[in-house]
């Protein structure tokens, strides 16, 4: 089964610290890509081209494009690190919501299935 790594990125590819860093020295990240499959690794973008943070809605349709992609490559394993809780300083409860309907071939970080559970059954109220 291929291994692909799935690492928080931004958009103007620079892959120079944490998760990006592992993905593109080990699972063939490419710099100057930020988003989507390169090599064995996967970027979902969490920073924009200035390494802005982006907002959660941002973030959130990024991780959508990715779960499609999951989805219909099912002979593949994506094994999804921590994005955006890292170096762009997002909550666990934030971001591992997002990843509600995230097909079985996708490993989540330890704890964020339970997570994403318990919040899908007992929403948090939105703040806005």
């Amino acid at each position: 089964m291929k291994q692909i790594f799935v690492f928080g990125s931004n958009l103007a590819g620079r892959h120079g610290k944490g998760a990006a860093l592992e993905a593109r020295k080990n699972h063939g990240a490419v710099y100057g890509q930020g988003v989507g499959m390169q090599g064995c690794s996967y970027g979902i973008p969490t920073k924009d081209e200035q390494l802005k943070v982006l907002t959660l809605a941002e973030i959130q349709g990024y991780v959508e494009e990715f779960i499609h992609f999951a989805k219909v490559k099912p002979e593949w394993q994506f094994n999804v690190t921590r994005i955006g809780c890292g170096l762009a300083n997002n909550k666990e409860e934030d971001i591992a919501p997002m990843f509600f309907g995230a097909p079985e071939n996708c490993i989540l970080p330890a704890g964020w299935r339970e997570l994403v559970e318990q919040l899908h059954v007992h929403p948090r109220s939105s703040g806005g």
